[in-house]
């Protein structure tokens, strides 16, 4: 059975709204906490995000049913924590078992020692909730805040877009490297399974780990030849020939690895067919890799952008050139965020296969449907077009998107207009939010598949508007007890 909060205090137990915290202490802790403070409190913002919670925990568990789990109220606490401090979960179950403030807000009195929060139980909770539900917990924590700032119909927000690359958990991949990783996952998969097919090992299977470590030094010995630069053409076409025959007999050993894990798939599958789904996937990895490893090194061909895969296990991981200097390259996810003029994050995107020029106009309207005070907003050049202009027109009173290229006339009074170079100073300010979800864990998400990376975003957003509130509500008390100390003298 699984409680959206502990319907009884337990003996010791502090009630949420008695907590006390230390307004003028400058870590993030304190933020968070009273952020979350502020939504239990608020009846209307904490019902809300209890019922979302509750409806995708509902779809693979009732309820009412079953040994006692982790509370809803807990599960929304600790998946603020882990992205609103940028921890892991190591560092997260020390904290839920050991910090008492946070303890107090997860319902747990000073004689409640018992309860612990497993690493492993932490991931199964959290990864429960979906991207969507988290987007629109988001949006209820927003409206709070809005309340908190006095924030109504009648007071236009100010918006300013820009986007920034996520990157994946991934190393800087190159068609050899990709092989091998097809290879040792091939290998060690299938020799496992080989070994628990019958009273022995399938045959070819049983050195599995030692012609992994062989095929490894095949590959070394392959990267670390270089190009000649001597002058003499018959050395430049020897040593040209030296790369070619080490990198056929890479190729050579890859396709007889791979030859053998489709002979035994019959069996493998027959006896473990999970073991033998993965096989084929690497399989179909492997031999794409050799087929560009063949291209690029052998035939001395380029390999079209579009075929190149750039991780084998985050497969939606993307090849991002941004033009900013010192970095040439980026392996992510581009994702847009969108923030007020309060700091909040309104609304975000994760922009799969996407550019920011192709996601200005839907991502506006959709924020403006979220927030019709959303008045005004700002881009940089990489979300202009025409059309992207003359279309964001129609919905907004100041729209400030900097035309790319040459500027005539009109253009030129345009952006020189006091309107336009105010939100043009403004824009910048977009970056602190950026910068600040990068170091609270937004600038490389650690899990694993595309769910799991929409899931770390929406989760980085929640943290970060929760610590925004935080910081609203702890600088106001601070300010009260300021003065309050100065009446008193």
């Amino acid at each position: 059975m699984r409680h959206t909060q502990r319907p009884q205090l337990v003996l010791g137990q502090i009630p949420i709204e008695a907590i006390e915290l230390d307004a003028s202490s400058r870590d993030d802790i304190p933020k968070i906490l009273a952020g979350l403070k502020h939504v239990q409190q608020d009846e209307e913002s904490r019902e809300a995000i209890l019922g979302l919670i509750a409806r995708d925990f509902a779809k693979t568990a009732a309820l009412d049913n079953g040994a006692p789990g982790m509370d809803l109220w807990q599960v929304f606490v600790l998946g603020a924590f882990r992205l609103g401090l940028g921890c892991d979960y190591d560092r997260l179950s020390e904290l839920a078992d050991h910090h008492d403030t946070l303890r107090q807000m997860l319902g747990h009195g000073p004689f409640d020692t018992d309860k612990r929060y497993p690493v492993r139980t932490l991931g199964q909770n959290l990864s429960r909730l979906q991207p969507d539900t988290l987007q629109m917990i988001n949006w209820v924590i927003v409206r709070a805040a809005h309340e908190v700032l006095g924030v109504d119909q009648d007071v236009p927000l100010q918006g300013r877009c820009d986007s920034s690359v996520v990157k994946t958990d991934v190393h800087y991949p190159t068609d050899a490297n990709l092989l091998v990783d097809a290879i040792r996952k091939i290998l060690y998969l299938g020799g496992r399974a080989a070994a628990e097919v019958g009273p022995l090992p399938l045959p070819g299977w049983r050195e599995y780990h030692a012609n992994f470590l062989k095929f490894r030094r095949l590959y070394h010995f392959a990267i670390k030849l270089k190009r000649s630069n001597s002058d003499d053409a018959a050395k430049k076409e020897a040593r040209e020939q030296q790369i070619r025959d080490a990198y056929l007999a890479l190729l050579n050993v890859a396709e007889r690895h791979i030859g053998l894990a489709e002979a035994s798939l019959a069996a493998i599958g027959a006896n473990d067919p999970i073991a033998a789904q993965e096989i084929k996937v690497f399989i179909a990895h492997a031999k794409r890799q050799v087929e560009q490893v063949r291209t690029r090194v052998i035939r001395d061909e380029t390999v079209p952008h579009a075929e190149k895969l750039f991780s084998l296990f985050e497969t939606y991981t993307e090849w991002v050139v941004k033009g900013k200097a010192g970095v040439p390259v980026e392996l992510g996810v581009r994702c847009a965020f969108l923030e007020d003029q309060f700091g909040l994050i309104l609304n975000y995107r994760v922009m799969h296969g996407l550019t920011d020029e192709k996601i200005t106009v839907d991502f506006s309207q959709e924020t403006q449907i979220l927030f019709p005070n959303l008045r005004a907003i700002s881009f940089d050049k990489g979300f202009y077009s025409p059309d992207n202009r003359n279309q964001l027109d129609k919905h907004f009173d100041q729209v400030t998107l900097p035309k790319k290229g040459s500027l005539s006339q009109a253009d030129q009074e345009r952006e020189s207009s006091e309107a336009f170079v105010n939100a043009r100073t403004q824009h910048p300010a977009i970056e602190s939010a950026i910068h600040a979800l990068q170091v609270h864990g937004l600038e490389r998400c650690r899990d694993r598949g595309i769910e799991g990376f929409d899931r770390y975003i929406a989760w980085g957003v929640v943290g970060f508007n929760l610590h925004k509130l935080g910081a609203i509500l702890l600088e106001r008390e601070r300010r009260k007890q300021q003065r309050a100390r100065l009446l008193a003298a």
